[in-house]
């Protein structure tokens, strides 16, 4: 049972508060809260959201009241976040508004505040790489399981994690990634444990968990299961306001040594100007997510028809079991359904584009043999509405082509920072097989490196990444062009 004081949102308040004075603004944003200033983007976001759009060292935001506080008394701010860690079952809680990437951003800088090394799940998300890349860490990659079939890759297990560590001693951290994109949820606490005995913290990028936790009826997330630092992405699941997320400290001694370097990193990162509506956002989305049991209840019984109406289907099938049956999966998020589209005369793509242009669904991603849907925790789905369209998408002759399978690791040749920071020069896709990447090349859905600087480019993932690109709903991240016409490639 959730404590009273989780009924307050400091921060959201004092931002009302400041809505109730007749203020001459003369300060930053230059819209100055009237929409008179700026019509269009009152018409965007609302005259009341101008309003409110503040500068985060307004006294009313900033300290407890509009008027200047106490010196040493609890800004809003650090009493949003204080309830934010309690129920989160953190030590600490930081608000960001740079979203999951930004904090993967400021995990990979703390993972460099303790050594040069560190083992990292391959399929970590592109912003790691590039968080790896700027402070020059070397990653000892552990490579986790592919579908090939779905098109999606899972997790990783303790005993990987453990060879990898007693492969590479000198490795000052975990890195690793749960739940992933599909929902499949690594055994955390078995991999807190491994790190936590060769005296390392285990880092875990929880962007899509950040609902986990604070439901019975939901798993456990990770921060409770042993994890040191954890960036979580609460516009995803949490029903914050896009690009809002929390960074998460754990408790014992691995997390108390690094919480000043955290502390500090965060500082370094974190706008001087971030926008007071996405932190209220994070304050609003925990109380309601919190307080308010019987809403997620509610979505996931919703989630849970859908699943039980595939169950009875013999078109579309549920891919909950075979993505459980994975020996680096432990569990799947009850919010995402994967929807296996082989058997039912329809590529994944092909459906959601259909659904797009006649029923208005939007799913989170297709695959050629899949879609994805992601239920907010707080967002019961009218599953009526869904159903009857879902079922009424024609089926195509021929059969649909198979998943394409996701292409193999490329071979390193050098560093990360040194081929990103090489002379490069871009070169046609057909001259790319056989030269070293400048980039780091992510095919979305899901964000996961295909290539990394200083990775050798192979005709298999110059093939499967130019096929990404040329799908309805998938792009490349990192390319030069949006067709990948050319490659970008240190030169020679």
């Amino acid at each position: 049972m959730f404590a009273p004081r989780q009924f307050e949102t400091p921060y959201a308040d004092a931002l009302r508060s400041l809505a109730e004075h007749d203020w001459q603004r003369l300060h930053v944003p230059a819209h100055q809260g009237r929409a008179e200033n700026a019509p269009g983007l009152a018409q965007l976001v609302g005259a009341e959201a101008l309003g409110i759009d503040v500068p985060m060292l307004f006294s009313g935001v900033d300290q407890v009241t509009w008027q200047l506080a106490a010196p040493g008394r609890a800004t809003p701010l650090m009493r949003a976040q204080e309830l934010a860690a309690e129920a989160r079952g953190a030590r600490r809680v930081w608000f960001l508004t740079n979203g999951s990437s930004g904090g993967n951003h400021i995990a990979t800088t703390v993972a460099r505040g303790l050594g040069t090394e560190l083992v990292v799940q391959r399929s970590v998300h592109s912003s790691v790489i590039d968080g790896l890349t700027r402070v020059g860490l070397s990653p000892h990659f552990v490579h986790g399981t592919l579908d090939a079939e779905l098109g999606s890759s899972h997790g990783v297990t303790a005993a990987q994690v453990e060879e990898a560590l007693v492969e590479h001693p000198a490795s000052a951290a975990v890195y690793i990634v749960s739940p992933s994109y599909f929902g499949a949820i690594a055994d955390v606490e078995a991999i807190a444990e491994a790190a936590h005995a060769h005296g390392v913290p285990l880092i875990v990028d929880e962007a899509w968990g950040s609902h986990l936790g604070l439901h019975p009826d939901l798993p456990v997330n990770a921060v409770r299961l042993g994890a040191d630092l954890l960036i979580s992405s609460t516009h995803k699941g949490a029903g914050s306001l896009t690009q809002s997320a929390v960074l998460e400290l754990g408790h014992g001694e691995h997390a108390g040594r690094i919480e000043t370097l955290v502390d500090r990193v965060v500082r370094s990162y974190q706008s001087t100007s971030s926008s007071a509506l996405l932190l209220a956002s994070i304050d609003e989305a925990r109380r309601f997510i919190v307080t308010r049991p019987d809403v997620v209840e509610r979505a996931l019984r919703s989630a849970q028809e859908i699943r039980g109406l595939l169950h009875e289907d013999h078109r579309f099938q549920d891919a909950t079991p075979d993505i459980l049956a994975y020996p680096d999966v432990v569990a799947v998020d009850p919010f995402k359904i994967a929807i296996d589209t082989r058997g039912a005369g329809i590529t994944g793509h092909a459906a959601q584009h259909l659904l797009l242009r006649d029923h208005r669904i939007y799913c989170e991603l297709s695959t050629p043999s899949a879609l994805l849907l992601l239920i907010g925790a707080t967002s019961p789905v009218d599953v009526g509405r869904f159903w009857e369209a879902l079922t009424s998408l024609p089926r195509a002759e021929p059969q649909p082509e198979r998943s394409f399978p996701l292409p193999s690791a490329c071979s390193r040749a050098m560093g990360l920072d040194e081929a990103f920071f090489a002379p490069v020069e871009a070169v046609p896709y057909d001259r790319a097989p056989g030269r070293v990447s400048a980039d780091s090349l992510a095919a979305y859905p899901p964000g996961v490196p295909n290539v990394l600087p200083g990775e050798i480019l192979s005709e298999e993932v110059v093939s499967f990444l130019r096929r990404t690109a040329a799908s309805p709903t998938g792009y490349v991240r990192g390319a030069v062009d949006a067709e990948l016409r050319t490659f970008r490639v240190v030169a020679q």
